[in-house]
């Protein structure tokens, strides 16, 4: 059985495809019964598409792979933690538990609206957080040299 770590680790290898890319260093899997169904990782900039956040291009293959709307079973484990746009979808989604990396202090849910998740989704928060902190610190470091 794997565990946060291990799919905390598979999230941050999309994230560092996002990087290697010169997406924002974002990478989400969605896993269900203990394998993952669904990977995204930031394209915001692939597809001239504000909304092309990990979490949602996720957050899509998974309906589309259950071929349902819902993933109350499911767990989506991201390097950074979810803006409110991709928390609402989480919400409808109602997503059964998020498995966060790092905090996102000026636009995390949390900040803007902690109450934004459908009340039964459980969070953990601070896996392999210093790792997805890292790599977004030097994506944003190499944007500024």
């Amino acid at each position: 059985m794997f565990d946060d770590e291990y799919f905390m680790g598979m999230a941050l290898a999309l994230a560092e495809s996002a990087f290697e890319e010169g997406e924002i260093p974002v990478g989400a899997v969605v896993v269900g019964r203990n394998r993952i169904i669904a990977k995204g990782y930031n394209q915001t900039e692939r597809l001239t598409d504000v909304t092309a956040h990990a979490e949602l291009l996720a957050l899509t293959a998974a309906e589309q792979y259950l071929n349902s709307k819902y993933l109350t079973d499911c767990t989506l484990y991201v390097t950074l933690e979810p803006c409110a746009m991709c928390a609402g979808a989480l919400a409808w989604a109602q997503i059964g538990r998020i498995v966060i990396g790092a905090p996102d202090p000026k636009r995390g849910y949390s900040n803007v609206q902690p109450s934004l998740l459908h009340p039964k989704t459980r969070v953990t928060t601070g896996v392999l957080a210093d790792e997805s902190l890292s790599l977004l610190r030097n994506f944003f470091r190499g944007l500024r040299t």
